[in-house]
């Protein structure tokens, strides 16, 4: 057995533990057993330094969870889009593979725990229909393996996965979404890299959320994939108590471009069933954004986007850094709130005709004009 199967045997995860460890009543721990299990292990559980901090809101379970009845099972619909077991097919030419209900550490905020820790919900036998799918589906060149964490297979397991789906002509590109190297870097091992450098290209997605989580071991793990050539992403998720502040997400981003990780992606939390305690506003979201931009590399900087309810996919959000539109200029605002006007094009592409859903004259419809003109506008600011 390798050191990380046994430190995931070693996780904190039952009643009485939970009851032990962490003070929690046995009635609320039965129920929160019940609503979602918990699973800490030993290498994550050591990252917490008081109660209720940044890790501790992560991985421990809470009362609140079972106060959150607004939230939703299934937020982004994704069993709706669900052709075939294990996959969710969203987009038009990528496709989301759940390979494993388990995970290394079973995050509070998660947004498929209706299935994850289940094997029945994400089952190993059902993976025929999903290689099917793969391969009758030749609009599909990107394939984002995902769970559960596909990293808690054996290297023998995941090597028949990432073998067969390598063996589809039509797919050029696998993802591997994981949390190990946050969560379990041990995980991460020579011999693992070893055998995924024999299908490249492979890209990693992982999930760092508070600059807590860096540390050796898990700048190790990162350093071995990305010396075996995978480029590492981040996708974090903003959290109330947990991250929504901008000087520990620029803390979070510059250590994570150190250790050679692109900050990829900043998610507003989703609106998922025992989660709500987590989310924040979308002000706060733009509010941070704002902060950051201008004040750190634009490496450090993450796409902001809200994972739409209803199954309708990403969609960046930005700050209002265009205060004003018209024909003749654009009135803008930097990152230190000076203001500047950039003199608009006056060329055909203007006027170009393009298809969009809803606008039936099909043209693109035209800048919304504030009430106040751009000179009103302009004349607020000291112009730099």
């Amino acid at each position: 057995m390798e050191l990380w199967q046994q430190m995931i045997r070693d996780s904190i995860h039952t009643v009485d533990q939970l009851v032990e460890k962490f003070n929690i009543d046995r009635k609320v721990a039965e129920e929160l057993d019940e609503f979602f299990q918990a699973r800490i292990n030993p290498y994550y559980l050591s990252l917490i330094r008081y109660p209720g901090d940044p890790i501790w809101l992560q991985c421990v379970p809470d009362v609140k969870e079972l106060e959150d009845l607004d939230g939703y099972e299934d937020p982004l619909l994704e069993d709706a889009m669900s052709p075939v077991p294990n996959i969710t097919h969203r987009y038009p030419d990528r496709v989301l593979f759940l390979t494993t209900s388990q995970c290394g550490m079973y995050c509070r905020f998660c947004t498929r725990k209706r299935k994850v820790g289940n094997s029945d919900k994400i089952s190993m036998r059902q993976l025929e229909s999903a290689f099917k799918y793969l391969e009758e589906h030749t609009e599909v060149r990107d394939v984002i393996m995902s769970g559960g964490d596909p990293l808690m297979l054996t290297d023998t397991m995941l090597e028949k996965i990432i073998k067969r789906i390598r063996q589809i002509p039509h797919i050029e590109i696998i993802r591997i979404g994981t949390k190990m190297p946050c969560v379990l870097p041990h995980r991460i091992t020579p011999k693992l890299v070893e055998m995924l450098k024999k299908y490249h290209p492979i890209y990693i997605n992982t999930h760092f959320n508070h600059p807590w989580e860096i540390t050796p071991e898990s700048a190790k793990a990162c350093q071995m994939l990305v010396d075996a050539g995978f480029p590492v992403n981040n996708q974090a998720v903003l959290m109330k108590g947990v991250n929504d502040d901008p000087q520990v997400l620029k803390e979070l981003f510059l250590k994570l471009l150190k250790i050679r990780v692109r900050p990829y992606y900043l998610f507003m939390a989703d609106e998922t069933r025992g989660a709500n305690h987590f989310r924040t506003s979308l002000d706060k979201g733009l509010e941070i954004m704002f902060a950051l931009r201008g004040n750190i590399s634009g490496l450090a900087i993450p796409h902001f986007v809200i994972d739409a309810p209803g199954g309708g996919g990403k969609i960046p959000v930005l700050p209002d850094y265009i205060l004003h539109r018209d024909e003749e200029k654009i009135v803008m605002r930097n990152y230190q709130n000076k203001i500047y006007v950039y003199r608009e094009a006056k060329n055909e592409e203007n006027k170009i005709e393009v298809e969009i859903s809803g606008n039936d004259n099909g043209k693109l419809p035209k800048p919304k004009k504030l009430k106040k003109s751009a000179k009103a506008v302009v004349s607020e600011y000291e112009i730099t």
